[in-house]
Formats: C-alpha cells, sequence, structure tokens
C-alpha cells in the first residue's frame, strides 16, 4: 500500500493535466518540494480545487507516488482572498513564491525557508509595504550564508566611520568606498534601509514610504537573488516595474 503523509504546504505552481486533474508543485515544511496530482480539482464541484491555487498555505495529505505523489485531501490555514484583494499583494505574493521555488529542492526538507515563506505571505497579506519582498530576498540570502558587508568597504575594509561607502557590488558581495568603488552606485539612504533590514529592525525598514532610496534597496535586492540563482525572476521583474 502506498504510504500516506501530512505536512504543511504553500502552493507555488500548478499545471493542467488531463481534462480535470492539475499538477500542484508544493513547497511543504517536512518534505521539501513535492509535485503531486490533485485529482478532479477542475471539476465545478471539487471539494478542494480552489484551496490548490499558487500562494494557498494549506495542510495537504498526500499518497507517496512513483514520479508524482497524489493530493488526497487540502485543508486551508490562511486564507487566500485577502493575497488576492488587489494587484500589488497578488505581484509580491507571487515574486516571492517564485524566489522560494527557485531556491528549494525537490524532496530536500528546508523547514527555515518554509517559515520564512509563510511568513511573508502573511505581512504581505496584512500590509503590501513597498518592501516586503526586497526584506524577504535580502533574508533569503542571509540564510544562504551571502548576507552582504554594510559597514565598510569590502575591498579595502575601511569603516564607514572612515569612508563614505558610496556602490555596491555583487560579485565582492557588498559596498564599496569611493577609491574602490566598482558595480552599482548606492545612496547612503539605501545603506542604512538595508542595515535596518539586518539589524533586528526590519519593521521599520517594512514601515518606510516609497523612495528613490527604497526602489534602489528593492532593485538591487532582485539583482542579488538572480545573481545568486543565476536566471532571472519573473515575478520580480514585473513588480520592480509597477514599484
Amino acid at each position: 500500500m502506498s504510504e500516506l503523509y501530512r505536512d504543511s504546504a504553500v502552493v507555488l505552481r500548478t499545471y493542467r493535466l488531463a481534462e480535470s486533474d492539475k499538477i500542484v508543485v508544493l513547497l511543504t515544511e517536512h518534505h521539501g518540494k513535492v509535485r503531486a496530482v490533485a485529482k478532479g480539482v477542475r471539476r465545478t464541484r471539487s471539494k478542494f480545487g480552489a484551496r490548490l491555487e499558487p500562494m494557498s498555505h494549506v495542510q495537504v495529505l498526500l499518497r507517496r507516488g512513483r514520479n508524482l505523489d497524489i493530493v488526497s485531501q487540502a485543508d486551508s490555514v490562511d486564507p487566500l482572498a485577502a493575497l488576492l484583494g488587489d494587484l500589488d499583494r497578488a505581484a509580491q505574493g507571487m515574486a516571492a513564491i517564485e524566489a522560494a521555488d527557485q531556491l528549494s529542492l525537490e524532496r530536500e526538507p528546508d523547514p527555515r525557508l518554509f517559515t520564512m515563506l509563510v511568513g511573508v505571505l502573511r505581512t504581505i497579506a496584512e500590509r503590501p509595504a513597498v518592501l516586503n519582498v526586497p526584506a524577504f530576498y535580502w533574508k533569503l540570502l542571509s540564510a544562504a550564508g551571502l548576507e552582504p558587508v554594510l559597514d565598510s568597504c569590502v575591498r579595502c575594509g575601511s569603516s564607514a566611520d572612515e569612508v563614505s561607502l558610496v556602490a555596491f557590488d555583487l560579485d565582492e558581495g557588498g559596498t564599496l568606498c569611493r577609491h574602490c568603488r566598482s558595480g552599482v552606485a548606492v545612496s547612503d539612504e539605501a545603506i542604512g534601509i538595508m542595515r535596518d533590514i539586518y539589524g533586528g529592525r526590519l519593521r521599520a525598514a517594512l514601515d518606510a514610504e516609497p523612495t528613490p532610496a527604497t526602489h534602489e534597496v528593492a532593485a538591487l535586492a532582485t539583482r542579488a537573488m538572480e545573481h545568486h540563482i543565476e536566471r532571472r525572476l519573473r515575478a520580480a521583474s514585473s513588480f520592480d516595474r509597477r514599484g
């Protein structure tokens, strides 16, 4: 008999299969990324089809299969309606799940990534702040051991008290002074916001109103994430243009 297992999951993507089924790509808390078939969910009278849309946070009962698992049950944990309430929330939510999709591995549990994704989706549902997704990207990079240097020149080592930090280089991994500068220009205000994100002042960063500095932080976060995964983020590029 095939193994049944339960887990918490966020729906990352779905694909049509046959006339009434879907393939659902899930980021689960304890089983990593899982691909499963949801049978009959495209029928009008399906009991849980609406619960298996991208960005949905669900409790699922899955039956392990040879290539694809089977969704036997799905119950909503967080309502999806809040994320679909306006275009900003929907765009931010899609940008968040695309990054999580790229960073997650098949059948490789990453409870920290799952917790972070659920957290940012709940934050987006509560308030679509301009830095929700950029802060999420920076935190993901930190979790991967790629927290940028923000208090000194990453090349010569001069501290922010000694020199002005005027640039950010993704290959170097942080800020650079005027003498060493390479990469892209960055303002003091943008560096300050990034320090808030990493320095335990995340709420202050998320409360920031849209400014040229927040746009700098957002654009740089997308570039940094794309540099790490070595591919473009389609949802994030669309989100950046909206910002």
